[in-house]
């Protein structure tokens, strides 16, 4: 009797924090039913602070373009009216520019504002970022290990850290919407929309058909942003046919060249015990690079250096496709036929090229056996941004 009841129970019990009604992942202690999906998100759930206007200085180093202009300000008219925005930029265009006419705005009327991301290294690097641009502002990183500090004029923060938040944030900026961990997890998609009492601005240079499609049914704004701030191409990735351990002569090759040249290189790689066995190989020939992945905990270190030029290479999981700017930096992608490369994560790796007006050029190479379907689509997608001369949309 008494399990049939828990059992009756079970089925009606929906989650509060992250909406589970799954019965298998709720489970039953002294009586009491919790959730096994979001049990590991436990910690202290910020109550939301009084709504104060404050002073807001705005610096930034450079001017924005006129696209990179015009869509800032529809951002911020959109706001002021209540509409939520999603903007589809490619990579390099200045997506984290254009929100801050709409995170000043906000700051300035003492609302609450966020800025999430999936991965904790762009939340490092963005926090200086913000920071330097509202130099009298308070901004704050919260991330895994890092959350002794939780609030702000600004919370930076990686999307698995919204659930401190519950109705919290007047404005939240959610970037990289399309990148794991976030994409396609109930949890954090659940952490996000519980944590938004006012409204959103989303941003991606990959949008799913899902997410469009979503934003259409809603009426929301969708913005288009096909060109990068300083009017150069996309690097348009070049596929390197080569069979079994030619792959690897390949790449050899392409270093020497690059090392020639004195310029840095990203080498991709699909996993993270490829990232470990590729970069101790290359180190018989080129002794100033390394590696990292989402297990190495220095990265962070590492980054830097190689931002420093103290590393003149960089073997590395997919955990960089996002988020880190080198000036002058060539790309490979070994092995970019396996099966972890999909279109939208190539797109984004041939992003880390050209990136800056200094040197807006850059080589993306594809090593592969075969011509993938994620490959094609991805150089599809990149031939199609560069068609674009003026760069600000409204539809899609």
């Amino acid at each position: 009797m008494e399990q049939k009841k828990d059992s009756e129970n079970k089925k009606s019990f929906c989650c509060p924090r992250c909406g589970n009604t799954d019965p298998r992942l709720i489970g039953n202690r002294l009586g009491v039913l919790y959730c096994r999906r979001c049990i590991s998100f436990l910690g202290d759930e910020l109550t939301p602070p009084p709504l104060q206007a404050k002073t807001v200085g705005f610096h930034l180093s450079y001017s924005l373009s006129k696209e990179q202009k015009a869509l800032s300000d529809t951002i911020l008219d959109n706001f002021k009216n209540g509409i939520d925005t999603l903007v589809y930029a490619v990579c390099g265009s200045g997506k984290t520019e254009i929100s801050y006419g709409a995170i000043g705005y906000a700051m300035s009327k003492g609302m609450r504002v966020g800025f999430a991301l999936p991965r904790r290294d762009v939340v490092i690097e963005l926090v200086e970022r913000i920071q330097e641009a509202f130099p009298q502002s308070k901004v704050v990183a919260v991330y895994g290990g890092h959350t002794s500090e939780l609030e702000g004029d600004c919370i930076v923060c990686t999307t698995h850290q919204l659930y401190r938040y519950p109705n919290y944030f007047d404005l939240l900026v959610m970037d990289e919407i399309d990148a794991f961990p976030f994409k396609g997890s109930e949890v954090l998609t659940s952490f996000y929309e519980k944590s938004v009492c006012g409204h959103t601005l989303m941003m991606t240079a990959t949008p799913s058909r899902k997410v469009i499609d979503a934003f259409k049914a809603k009426n929301k704004r969708i913005l288009c942003l096909h060109t990068r701030f300083h009017k150069k191409p996309i690097p348009e990735p070049v596929i390197q046919p080569r069979f079994s351990f030619f792959k690897f002569f390949c790449l050899v090759r392409l270093l020497a060249k690059y090392e020639k040249e004195s310029k840095p290189v990203m080498v991709f790689v699909p996993t993270i015990d490829d990232s470990r066995r590729i970069a101790l190989l290359l180190r018989v020939r080129f002794p100033q690079g390394t590696y990292v992945n989402s297990q190495r905990e220095d990265r962070s270190k590492v980054i830097s250096r190689f931002k420093q030029g103290k590393y003149r290479y960089l073997v590395t999981t997919a955990v960089l496709e996002r988020g880190v700017t080198v000036a002058n930096c060539q790309v490979i992608v070994y092995e970019a036929d396996h099966i972890v490369y999909d279109a939208a994560t190539l797109v984004q790796i041939a992003g880390r090229a050209g990136r800056k007006s200094s040197a807006p050029k850059g080589d993306v190479i594809f090593i592969a056996e075969t011509e993938s379907e994620g490959m094609k689509r991805a150089i599809e997608e990149i031939k199609y941004c560069n068609t674009f001369l003026q760069g600000v949309h409204e539809t899609i």
